[in-house]
């Protein structure tokens, strides 16, 4: 199984969602960087 940019986003909203609910502090940095990392795969940086 090839795991592709589509297949990564929801296992990382997942994975964001689940760090969220037990650590609430990460709430600014798990937001941050997962706003660099689409903006990053947006530009085509990453593929």
């Amino acid at each position: 199984m090839v795991i592709g940019v589509a297949h990564l986003q929801p296992i990382v909203a997942l994975l964001a969602g689940i760090l969220i609910l037990i650590v609430p502090r990460l709430l600014n940095y798990i937001v941050a960087a997962y706003l660099i990392v689409v903006g990053l795969i947006g530009l085509g940086i990453f593929r």
